[in-house]
């Protein structure tokens, strides 16, 4: 069946999809604190930029503070610019050769707007899961005009493809409703 590549392709780029949505919303930071949250800070190592990971361990020591062991000595005073000046908010303190980050208290306001920006990004996520199924529809409707496949086969194909999104399309609701009562509990 020709159609059959299409909709695993397009299955394929929705799981991906749902890969980045996942690592994008795992960024928006809790009352709850999380190495991942620092993920995205880059320190100046010898001149060139470094993920905080490639140049410290990153550990929990308890459940609202992160500790991070710099591999080198002289990086600890590097790592502390590096997330003071992130947009993050917060406040590292050195104590020794341990960094330890704690996680301020979010205020109400600060969790509605969380709340918020998860949904944006569910939405926007689930704008890009319907775009892939209206290509991979266009594409079979290319197949069809071009006599390689049946119009059966693009009824079929097309009610496949439908299934998959709408799966696709609940998972990143669940996904959101997760996040959303993970911000809201603490």
């Amino acid at each position: 069946m020709p159609t059959t590549p299409i909709r695993m392709q397009a299955e394929t780029k929705m799981d991906q999809s749902i890969e980045a949505f996942k690592n994008n919303i795992s960024k928006i930071r809790t009352g709850r604190a999380s190495p991942a949250l620092l993920d995205s800070v880059q320190v100046d190592y010898y001149g060139s930029m470094m993920p905080i990971g490639q140049v410290a361990n990153l550990s929990m020591i308890d459940s609202r503070t992160v500790g991070i062991q710099p591999w080198e000595k002289g990086m600890g005073a590097k790592i502390e610019k590096a997330i003071r000046d992130s947009d993050l908010g917060l406040n590292p303190s050195s104590m020794g050769d341990l960094i330890r980050v704690p996680m301020p208290m979010m205020s109400e306001e600060r969790r509605k707007e969380m709340t918020k920006l998860v949904r944006n990004e569910g939405e926007s996520a689930k704008i890009a899961i319907r775009n892939l199924r209206r290509d991979a529809n266009e594409h079979i409707k290319k197949l069809v005009k071009d006599k390689l496949a049946s119009e059966d086969d693009q009824k079929r194909s097309e009610s496949d493809i439908q299934k998959v999104t709408d799966r696709h399309i609940v998972t990143i609701d669940q996904l959101v409703a997760a996040k959303e009562h993970e911000i809201m509990a603490v």
